[in-house]
């Protein structure tokens, strides 16, 4: 196990959203667990070749689920190295969060009020703070930036790279249900029309010239790549890991694919850092 992350905190201060970047950089991950658990969780992660782990304990359950402190001991006492990050906030910052979500706070079960509930999880969280490696106050953070200071201190840089695939398909088949920017290239002339480009593809270079002798084709493009150089780079910086841009046509066979491949290069080119992939959904059916 190349590195083990405990995340713990109080309630509130982002331990579910870190926890999600976690399991976005690649990491092996439970969340909320007994503490009891830790430790066939870890081995588990590591006989199936995960080489990052992230564990959130649940710091309530005692008796019989295990006691946290406990648990991050034990994890050490077997070999492993295990860096426990404790997420903070601001108390008014606490109270703002669970006011606006209505959930109930998970010391509050015997009637308290808010206040009292999040300084008596403070306190019984006073141990497990002071054994932490690193403590972050989460008040002034969005959920993009702490994504990216997790990325920085736990990922590295391979994993923190926003992956883009770009993907023709035919809009007879469905638009991608994960598309996150759709682009419908049907206003251009359909090749599948022309003599002797029907059973051939965007990727042949006979519809690439096709295409490219339309001015409109050019002119779509001159369009479209300063907008994506202006969304990408911005959707990197809000946290996301995983953007996919749709291109389509009627059948998904030739304008998609051949407006989906200049995408694709031009983003190669223009997104430092990108891991950008190309899928022609729909181009053999």
């Amino acid at each position: 196990m190349r590195r083990l992350v405990i995340v713990t905190g109080l309630s509130g201060a982002g331990k579910s959203q870190a926890m999600k970047s976690f399991e976005d950089f690649g990491f092996a991950c439970l969340d909320n667990a007994p503490p009891v658990l830790a430790r066939p969780f870890v081995a588990l992660a590591e006989q199936s070749g995960n080489a990052t782990a992230a564990l959130a304990l649940d710091v309530r359950t005692l008796g019989p689920f295990g006691d946290a402190v406990a648990a991050v001991d034990e994890l050490t006492a077997t070999g492993f190295e295990p860096e426990v990050l404790f997420l903070d906030a601001e108390d008014e910052t606490l109270i703002r969060r669970y006011s606006e979500t209505r959930r109930r706070h998970p010391f509050g079960e015997t009637g308290m009020g808010l206040a009292e509930a999040i300084a008596a999880e403070r306190a019984s969280l006073a141990g497990l703070r002071d054994r932490a490696d690193v403590v972050w106050d989460t008040t002034r953070l969005t959920l993009g930036q702490l994504k990216d200071r997790i990325g920085t201190s736990f990922a590295g840089s391979d994993a923190r790279r926003l992956r883009v695939s770009v993907v023709a398909f035919g809009f007879k088949y469905g638009v991608p249900l994960d598309a996150d920017l759709v682009f419908d290239v049907r206003f251009l002339p359909n090749p599948n029309y022309v003599e002797g480009l029907r059973e051939l593809t965007g990727a042949d270079e006979a519809v690439a010239a096709y295409l490219e002798a339309i001015p409109d084709t050019e002119a779509f493009l001159a369009h479209l790549f300063p907008l994506l150089d202006f969304l990408v780079p911005r959707y990197e910086e809000e946290g996301k890991s995983q953007l996919t841009v749709a291109v389509g046509c009627t059948g998904g066979r030739h304008r998609s694919v051949y407006l989906a491949r200049r995408i694709q290069r031009h983003l190669s080119e223009w997104t430092p850092g990108a891991i950008v992939t190309f899928d022609p959904r729909d181009v053999n059916r």
